[in-house]
């Protein structure tokens, strides 16, 4: 059996990363040709990926955060299928809030999840396509707009970097007496709603801003986006904090959400919304947001709830 033959692509802000440097290490000494480029600007991941491809590497592995993930996975999805099978893509977690690598319950240790890009076959995964004024975009894991994109946004990089998730909480929690509704139409296949909105969240994956659970059943390997719409609570807050605290946040989502699951869903506002695509805010009146099915292969866990075939991990 040849060689397998990868290419590392590290976000900037984690160079220094002892036990990564310690685990590729080892997996080279377990038989892995890994060469590691890391990031700076904008355009070395594109450059990178392109490099891989060029070189006949096997597997690009993203080691940062979901916005890596997405960066990378977009250079992979603009790549032209005719040119032959691309390589697989696989992760390394290293970002403040993680949520594709939580929700898809990939290791936290930087040697598990090599070893686990090894040994799991690669799967094909869906994307998002995002088309707003400014141009088009891809993701891995999810959209959002409203009170979420808010603090996601806001919340200070110098704050998340001593504090990681919890320092979503807290700049959530410093918000909380002043979230601006705000008004949109949105209308796909059999689906139309119109009024204003707290929170909106598009899911390919599960999770967004530190944990927020905005499309808690979402699959990435079902040709579907989830839809998840919170309206202006108004009078329901009350019940709907009181559900948080005593049952969790995903009774306290079911209580207020409009749900749907569709291919694809177009958004329309009144004046300029920002939805959050993995890290990176896009602003535009309208957009439309397609799910693009098996754009790329990744590795992932046997039990990964992400995936509509996975085998359920056995019970503690």
């Amino acid at each position: 059996m040849p060689q397998p033959h990868w290419r590392l692509i590290l976000n900037g802000k984690s160079a220094g990363d002892d036990a990564l440097r310690e685990a590729v290490a080892a997996i080279r000494a377990d038989g892995v040709d890994l060469d590691v480029r890391v990031t700076w600007e904008g355009g070395d991941a594109e450059r990178y990926v392109a490099e891989a491809i060029a070189d006949g590497a096997d597997c690009i592995v993203a080691a940062g955060g979901d916005g890596t993930l997405s960066e990378v996975a977009t250079t992979l999805a603009h790549r032209d299928e005719a040119a032959g099978l691309l390589p697989s893509l696989g992760l390394v977690a290293l970002g403040t809030a993680n949520d594709f690598a939580s929700a898809a319950g990939l290791p936290t240790d930087a040697l598990q999840a090599l070893r686990l890009i090894r040994a799991r076959p690669a799967q094909p995964i869906d994307l998002l396509r995002l088309q707003a004024a400014d141009g088009t975009h891809w993701a891995a894991n999810l959209a959002s707009g409203g009170f979420g994109t808010q603090v996601t946004v806001e919340t200070d990089a110098g704050l998340k970097k001593m504090l990681g998730g919890l320092a979503y909480l807290i700049t959530g929690i410093a918000k909380l007496g002043r979230i601006d509704p705000i008004r949109a139409r949105l209308h796909g296949e059999g689906f139309a709603w119109e009024g204003d909105f707290i929170a909106l969240g598009v899911g390919n994956g599960r999770q967004a801003g530190g944990g927020q659970p905005l499309c808690p059943e979402a699959l990435i390997d079902d040709g579907l986006l989830d839809l998840t719409i919170v309206p202006e609570l108004s009078g329901e807050v009350g019940a709907t904090v009181g559900t948080l605290l005593t049952q969790g946040q995903h009774a306290a989502l079911e209580r207020v959400a409009v749900r749907a699951r569709l291919r694809s869903v177009e958004i329309d506002s009144a004046q300029e919304l920002t939805l959050n695509l993995d890290g990176e805010p896009v602003r535009s009146r309208h957009f439309r947001i397609d799910c693009v099915p098996a754009r790329v292969r990744m590795h992932l866990p046997e039990d990964c709830p992400l995936l509509a075939g996975a085998v359920p991990a056995p019970a503690a």
